[in-house]
């Protein structure tokens, strides 16, 4: 009977163990050469929802510490563990536009598209869950010619959706994506189903074809 509890305590610490630090993740991004900065996490007790100080704050820890973000967000090993040692519950942003864009599906989409893309053995890219979204990261469209070949993403609106995918939305330039693991309201983590592997990422053209299937 004494075994039991002791047991349980000892998965329980293993698996926080295993568990990465924010810290962790956003130096293992840096060497990919993503730049990230800090998030507001949410709040699972007490009067507010959301650990930033704006009262009945409409998008509880998914949106970046401060309004210069799109500035902040580094690569540099030394800046990214001052600021996690300093707020350990920070999430992690990542800014899109520079090295990815990153398509954001609902769930089912999501799945059953990341189904068919393994079936096919196609590379999918680094594919991550997002409480009831699915994000799929590709190259970056970058700053194309044609300016009708990208939809900007804003703070002080939601992500631009395509016309001919309902419920697909594309973060790119001026946008941003709660990376793993940084922490949902709902107290679940954002999570990788198919973390970055260091490989060059996909098309976007060519993974928007499979969602839009």
């Amino acid at each position: 009977m004494v075994g039991v509890p002791l047991a349980r305590r000892t998965r329980k610490r293993a698996a926080k163990l295993a568990r990465p630090t924010r810290i962790d993740a956003v130096l293992g991004y840096a060497a990919l050469g993503w730049p990230s900065a800090p998030g507001a996490h949410p709040l699972r007790h007490g009067p507010r929802a959301c650990s930033c100080d704006r009262i009945g704050c409409p998008d509880p820890g998914a949106h970046p510490l401060s309004p210069a973000w799109h500035l902040q967000a580094t690569t540099d090993a030394t800046q990214l563990t001052r600021w996690w040692q300093r707020e350990p519950d920070a999430n992690v942003i990542l800014p899109t536009g520079r090295v990815f864009d990153v398509f954001d599906v609902p769930l089912a989409a999501g799945l059953s598209a990341l189904t068919r893309i393994d079936a096919a053995g196609s590379h999918s890219g680094p594919v991550a869950a997002n409480g009831d979204r699915v994000l799929f990261y590709v190259g970056t469209r970058g700053n194309p010619d044609d300016e009708d070949e990208w939809w900007s993403c804003h703070l002080d609106c939601d992500p631009a959706t395509i016309d001919d995918t309902p419920g697909l939305r594309w973060h790119c330039r001026d946008s941003y994506v709660l990376a793993p693991p940084s922490t949902l309201p709902t107290g679940q983590p954002v999570s990788w189903l198919r973390p970055p592997d260091g490989r060059p990422l996909p098309d976007p053209l060519r993974i928007l074809e499979w969602l839009a299937d």
